[in-house]
């Protein structure tokens, strides 16, 4: 017997809280739900994945989502839990951004059949909606002192927040209301952060139409170690390979910790059950092997980029270990090279002088970011402990520009953990 939407949610720790009578709701049948995307970026971040991956859950229990890009609310900002005011960004940035997540919300969703997803956009019910409209049709049915009650808000009394961000609950709400009305949706889904802006909707559905609605809410993802899921050393990991490389973003979820890893394939992937419970006991085995972090890399780095992106990833992983060939270091463009040798010592040589042919003495002594001098590198090119792009060299070798990989650099190694990275100037 296949699981319902909410018990999916239980086992795979996604479920924070719900309304009463929202079970039972999407029990009776075939539902329609939505979750709010704001876009903030021209990318979806993996923080973004977590709800995602309930409008997939939810499509797979026989249900249809609705994703909503946020071209009007994207002009407010949601204040929810923010400590300041947001930028407001200008039209045409939205519109950048709306474009780019969209795009990506396409690779996750089923659009076709009974219950295909769709995308809709709040500009297109708000752009002729005139302010003193609004301000007597919707602003009438809250009180202020409701939304003063929104924790959302109240984190932000001290500091100040704006009348265009208090508004903001009452904006998300009436799209919770709009939806209800032309579309016929009874659930909206979100954060646990977005508990307010969520019931606000409700409230205005009871009041506005006497309908009944329903919230349910992902718990906020955080990290074993207390830091903020999402980010590294070097900022958010997006889905747009232009701004994280298909690279990067596998080894983002490589190196989870075991402790965050359990959590993560269960939240991110459509594994069964079965196969994450045999993955884990496998796991429990040879933590060393990191089987659970494999799986779990392989499967969302495949889906968010491409098969053939996440075997370029898979070749550029095992660069370090020993484990792959020259041709496969040679596949590598700049930006992947670039991103597996990040904080390798670097040193420069003159294309104009490779172009006539250097003596691999030259270059690898080009500066001593590898060998402390050329009499070291001579001893170990005699033994044979130096290699040119992953192929030995002995110290007759002479470095052309036949030799250059990724568009303008060499690798040089001395022994097996010890590289420089060569920069054509």
């Amino acid at each position: 017997m296949s699981l319902s939407f909410v018990e999916e949610l239980r086992w795979r720790r996604m479920l924070h809280d719900s309304m009463p009578g929202t079970e039972e709701f999407l029990a009776s049948g075939p539902q329609k739900a939505y979750i709010g995307f704001d876009p903030t970026a021209d990318s979806l971040g993996v923080g973004n994945l977590v709800q995602v991956m309930m409008l997939v859950h939810f499509q797979r229990a026989g249900h249809q989502p609705y994703a909503l890009v946020g071209g009007a609310t994207g002009m407010v900002g949601d204040p929810s839990f923010k400590s300041a005011e947001r930028q407001l960004l200008d039209v045409d940035t939205l519109t950048q951004n709306l474009a780019g997540q969209k795009a990506q919300l396409m690779k996750f969703l089923d659009f076709d059949g009974p219950n295909g997803a769709k995308i809709v956009n709040n500009y297109d019910w708000f752009k002729e909606f005139g302010f003193l409209d609004f301000i007597r049709d919707v602003g009438k049915h809250i009180t202020v002192n409701y939304m003063l009650a929104k924790d959302s808000v109240k984190s932000r009394q001290e500091s100040g927040i704006s009348y265009t961000e208090f508004s903001y609950q009452l904006i998300q709400g009436y799209d919770f209301y709009h939806l209800w009305k032309e579309e016929g949706i009874r659930l909206q889904m979100g954060g646990s952060d977005q508990w307010g802006n969520i019931t606000t909707g409700t409230e205005l559905i009871r009041r506005m139409g006497g309908g009944e609605a329903f919230a349910l809410t992902t718990p906020l993802i955080k990290k074993a170690d207390g830091t903020k899921f999402g980010k590294t050393e070097g900022g958010n990991v997006w889905l747009d390979p232009n701004r994280t490389s298909p690279y990067q973003f596998y080894q983002f979820w490589l190196n989870a910790a075991d402790e965050d890893a359990g959590n993560y394939i269960r939240i991110f992937t459509t594994k069964s059950r079965e196969e994450i419970e045999a993955l884990e006991a496998e796991h429990a085995q040879a933590p060393n092997l990191r089987i659970v972090q494999k799986a779990l890399a392989a499967d969302i780095t495949g889906r968010v980029h491409s098969e053939e992106e996440l075997h370029k990833a898979l070749q550029a992983s095992q660069i370090l270990f020993g484990q792959s060939t020259a041709d496969a270091l040679k596949a590598l463009d700049a930006r992947t090279l670039l991103d597996v040798f990040e904080g390798v010592p670097q040193m420069t040589v003159s294309k104009d002088a490779l172009s006539a042919g250097l003596p691999i003495l030259d270059v690898a002594c080009a500066d001593a970011s590898l060998f402390a001098s050329r009499g070291e590198a001579k001893k170990l090119l005699a033994a044979g402990g130096v290699s040119l792009n992953k192929n030995k060299v002995d110290g007759d070798y002479t470095v052309t520009l036949d030799d250059v990989i990724g568009g303008g650099y060499l690798l040089v190694q001395k022994g097996k953990k010890n590289y420089a990275l060569v920069v054509l100037s």
